[in-house]
């Protein structure tokens, strides 16, 4: 297989309608994704540059192992009533008062997205914000807003809690522990100021009439829980997950193999119905991940992405930190322009590529997670987590502007980066001096 200028070129284009097609948001990002994949492989094969062994290879199934893994053992859990149990729970401790609500259930979010990923827990805690608004006779926009930006917030800390840390960890050899050790700090440090810019973004819209919290009151979250038994079962295999998390570096093993021994105690423990189970795992999301994988190995394969490192390479070496930096804020901005994952997996083989060249990448990877992760909260399309909040509110009836998003949105962006940026220069220009 050869891959002249010609293939670059082709490879590039191919790449780059694709890309501008999901901008444009008129058709479904899994079809543009899928379209995009089978396109850069017709071209591969024809012009003899992309091979379907190379396109395979491509497809990071590590990746693609834990997203399905965890999504199970969340298909279970969910059918406990264990999510609608800790919603109910926030919005009774809330006494009726909004931004105390949007406090405790953006919390919740927060909390949930670092074990769980941001994705899915936007699709448990959800149906269950729009209940609750509705007893409250408020608008659930500021909190489903505020829910998917916090969850974007709490995922970044951790490796399985937003899909392109998945991603990074995956190409990095990051472990869990890595990730509790660099982000989670930097997390902590901007969850309350990005909290207290929400209560800004706003001030005229979380507020409550007369003696609205009453019905609330009444509500007995205990009821929630259909299965205690299952629940029980199904806690201690999510435990058992969690303690391998932060062993798995030192016992050799994959993220995903942790959570699909996580899957193998809960299904032969809990024994529910495997089809029902697999209904309820986001099949799109794991084949818009594989279309994404094929397309960016049609350009790695052209040399495409090679160049770019080899185009920044010296720059990268000697202004490693100010290369980061610049890192996290260009991510920041064109993941808001464009899903964070697809602008992941496009930077992961260039990052590969410095590092191939003697650079010592680690602080490039830490800044991709975190432009990624703040950065996806900018518009409704620049997160996984934020089409589905978007999707949620507008079944309810509560139609989410661009506008109205990118008024909150874009204020926490630019709160939790310009944190997130201090914080990182002190972990890496300061303590790792």
């Amino acid at each position: 297989m050869t891959a002249g200028p010609a293939s670059q070129v082709v490879a590039g284009f191919i790449f780059l309608v694709t890309f501008v097609i999901l901008i444009a948001d008129h058709y479904h990002r899994v079809i543009v994704a899928w379209a995009g994949a089978a396109i850069m492989m017709a071209a591969g094969l024809l012009m003899g540059f992309y091979t379907q062994g190379q396109a395979l290879a491509a497809i990071d199934f590590n990746t693609l192992g834990l997203l399905l893994g965890m999504m199970m053992l969340v298909a279970m859990l969910q059918k406990t009533g264990i999510f609608e149990y800790l919603a109910l729970l926030a919005a009774r401790r809330s006494r009726g008062d909004p931004w105390r609500l949007l406090m405790l259930l953006g919390g919740l979010t927060a909390f949930l997205s670092m074990i769980l990923d941001n994705v899915t827990t936007i699709v448990l805690i959800g149906p269950v914000t729009l209940l609750v608004a509705g007893m409250l006779r408020i608008s659930p926009v500021p909190l489903l807003i505020g829910e998917a930006l916090l969850s974007n917030i709490g995922g970044t800390a951790t490796l399985v809690g937003d899909p392109p840390n998945i991603l990074i960890a995956s190409a990095a050899g990051l472990s869990f522990n890595d990730f509790l050790v660099v982000l989670l700090p930097i997390v902590l440090v901007v969850y309350y100021p990005s909290l207290l810019a929400l209560r800004w973004a706003f001030r005229r819209d979380l507020h409550v009439g007369d003696a609205l919290s009453e019905e609330l009151l009444l509500l007995r979250p205990a009821d929630s829980i259909k299965d205690k038994s299952a629940l029980k079962k199904l806690l201690v295999a999510l435990a058992v997950v969690i303690a391998l998390f932060f062993v798995h570096h030192a016992l050799h093993l994959k993220p995903a193999y942790v959570a699909f021994v996580g899957v193998a105690i809960a299904m032969a423990w809990v024994r529910p119905d495997p089809e029902e189970i697999l209904k309820d795992v986001h099949w799109g999301v794991l084949i818009f991940f594989g279309s994404l994988f094929v397309l960016v190995g049609g350009l790695e394969a052209t040399g495409v992405l090679h160049e770019a490192a080899r185009s920044i390479e010296g720059f990268a070496a000697g202004h490693l930190l100010l290369a980061a930096v610049l890192l996290i804020w260009v991510a920041a901005v064109l993941s808001a322009v464009v899903d964070n994952i697809p602008f992941a997996v496009a930077m992961v083989p260039v990052i590969q590529g410095l590092e191939s060249q003697g650079i010592a990448v680690e602080p490039l990877w830490w800044a991709l997670a975190l432009g990624v992760g703040f950065g996806g909260n900018g518009t409704p399309i620049g997160a996984t987590a934020n089409v589905v909040a978007v999707s949620l509110s507008e079944r309810a009836g509560h139609r989410i502007t661009f506008r109205t998003w990118f008024r909150s949105g874009s204020i926490v962006t630019l709160v939790s980066c310009a944190l997130g940026t201090v914080v990182f220069l002190f972990i890496f220009g300061v303590l790792k001096r």
